[in-house]
């Protein structure tokens, strides 16, 4: 298993709905509310050969009321 985060912009007063939204899909670990540039981070597991870009691309952009993203790919935990 791989964990990324992505760093999500929401429409204007849509940051519930898209966390919402993403929660009944049950495809993210944890769902956090950030304050500053970005409205939400959320943490995904994707099995390992998984295409990353092609798993934001369906799942997460698909999600109504996201503005833009900022996928972080890791490599390791310490």
């Amino acid at each position: 298993m791989q964990a990324l985060f992505v760093q999500i912009k929401c429409d204007l007063g849509k940051s519930y709905d898209v966390a919402a939204a993403i929660a009944d899909r049950e495809i993210a670990s944890e769902i956090y509310s950030t304050a500053g540039q970005w409205d939400l981070l959320v943490k995904f597991y994707v099995e390992d050969g998984v295409d990353i870009g092609h798993f934001v691309n369906e799942q997460v952009h698909a999600v109504p009321g996201i503005r833009d993203t900022l996928t972080v790919m890791t490599f390791r935990a310490f």
